[in-house]
């Protein structure tokens, strides 16, 4: 009698044990990066090394889960004998029945599931390595696909990238506007600029003639930066549509048509800023100026609305579809004296 009481306290035991590990494995839920593959790919590529733990871990969840299925089976399955052992086939058939039924919604009880997730957080990292050092054997047991991606984005990079590869759902046109949308904040100055070597000057000291007038016309553009000595000493801005009404028989200097105010922008501003700037001056052009106040470009509103909208914008003053283009067609002929040497 004495060994048969010491015997069901000990099959009670154990039996409470194993339910209360059977519940604490099926509520374990491992947590999903909340970043997706391409977001941590991309980081990863940048030398993060959290993101290459998060690329890790999401390649072998699968094979964790997989594992922690198989524990919740096989406790199931000892439960259920031990409660038919412990309590006889009537009272343990009936307790495995409700077991079997009931565990799920058991194991999701919040004091139960955090239990579990600490529980979790300390064996993961054994479970993890044992699946990457083991690839067959959890091959065999797999029954739970590949981890699925976060579908919440990480960065503008991700969202450019799911942009760029929506073939089908935007036009080619949809897409580029929303590129450039997306990466307008972070262009420069100095990517949408007219090149120095492709700037047409004046000279503040040119009488506006009828010959220079023809000439000003034929140069296609809409406004000319006056010189004083040269390019790095920008002094006005020439309009040529004012010049239309420019009494032609009295020929004036450029100095004295030209629109005196002069507005600078360094190479290294954002086009965000750029735009602020063009929206607050109400100007249309600026000269572009690297960190020793020299000239290096030129920028109108046109290059940042053409830089934020993706698509050429041509007017009846444009006499080149490509001006950076131009300054590189005329570039072999740029500091090419007679005895040159480049070092």
């Amino acid at each position: 009698m004495y060994n048969r009481r010491i015997m069901f306290t000990f099959l009670f035991i154990l039996t409470l044990l194993t339910v209360f590990g059977l519940l604490l494995v099926a509520a374990m839920q491992p947590t999903m990066a909340s970043l997706s593959t391409f977001e941590l790919e991309r980081r990863a590529s940048s030398g993060d090394g959290k993101a290459k733990d998060h690329l890790r871990r999401a390649a072998l969840l699968g094979d964790v889960m997989s594992a922690i299925r198989i524990k919740t089976a096989l406790l199931l399955v000892l439960s259920v004998l031990l409660l038919v052992t412990t309590f006889g086939w009537l009272i343990g058939t009936i307790a495995a029945l409700i077991l079997a039924l009931e565990y799920g919604a058991i194991a999701r009880l919040k004091p139960i599931r955090f239990v579990s997730g600490k529980a979790y957080a300390y064996v993961e990292p054994f479970w993890l390595k044992v699946a990457d050092q083991h690839p067959t054997y959890f091959k065999l047991i797999r029954s739970v696909s590949p981890v699925a991606a976060a579908t919440t984005l990480g960065s503008r990079h991700e969202l450019q990238h799911l942009v760029e590869t929506s073939d089908g759902v935007l036009t080619a046109d949809e897409r580029k506007l929303i590129v450039n949308g997306l990466s307008f904040n972070d262009r420069l100055v100095s990517e949408v600029m007219t090149p120095k070597g492709a700037i047409s000057t004046i000279k503040h000291s040119e009488f506006l003639g009828p010959l220079m007038l023809d000439e000003l016309h034929k140069v296609g553009h809409s406004r000319l930066p006056v010189i004083k000595d040269d390019i790095d000493h920008v002094i006005g801005v020439l309009h040529l549509q004012s010049l239309l009404a420019l009494d032609i028989k009295r020929s004036v200097t450029a100095e004295k048509a030209m629109e005196p105010r002069v507005f600078y922008i360094r190479e290294d501003q954002t086009l965000h800023h750029a735009l602020a700037a063009f929206l607050r001056t109400h100007h249309h052009l600026f000269i572009v100026v690297n960190e020793y106040r020299e000239t290096v470009g030129l920028l109108t509103l046109e290059d940042v609305i053409e830089a934020l909208l993706g698509r050429k914008i041509i007017d009846e003053f444009d006499g080149h579809e490509d001006l950076r283009s131009v300054a590189l067609r005329h570039s072999a002929t740029n500091n090419s004296p007679a005895g040159r040497e480049d070092v």
